[in-house]
């Protein structure tokens, strides 16, 4: 596979994860999966992703675990700012932890996996 389709490919199962985390954290709350619902409360942990790869410049080397824990901290943490202070939505506890252990075995785990493929 060529560079770029591993750099399209790599920014695609991040962003999936993300999308992943969301829909199945509404569906456990009983709320709508709808996919206008889910980029609403997605929006600010995509914004914290792009953000990571753009401070990793992930796209030099978008399957390096050192990359993927950089970018999954980026994520977890400007999300959570973004998502309470922005986009006016909680961040309860429990959902700390939750976010930040299912983006980190989502975005570093597929990292370690790739590795070993």
């Amino acid at each position: 596979m060529n560079k770029s389709r591993q750099i399209a490919l790599a920014l695609a199962l991040d962003i999936f994860s993300v999308l992943l985390f969301v829909a199945v954290g509404r569906r456990n709350h009983n709320e709508s999966a709808g996919v206008s619902g889910v980029v609403e409360v997605a929006l600010p942990f995509l914004i914290a992703l792009i953000c990571g790869w753009l401070v990793t410049r992930a796209w030099q080397k978008p399957y390096a675990t050192k990359n993927g824990v950089v970018i999954w901290l980026i994520t977890v943490v400007l999300g959570l700012l973004l998502r309470n202070l922005i986009f006016n939505r909680g961040t309860a506890t429990p959902f700390i932890i939750v976010a930040t252990l299912v983006l980190g075995v989502l975005l570093v785990g597929r990292r370690l996996i790739m590795r070993v493929i």
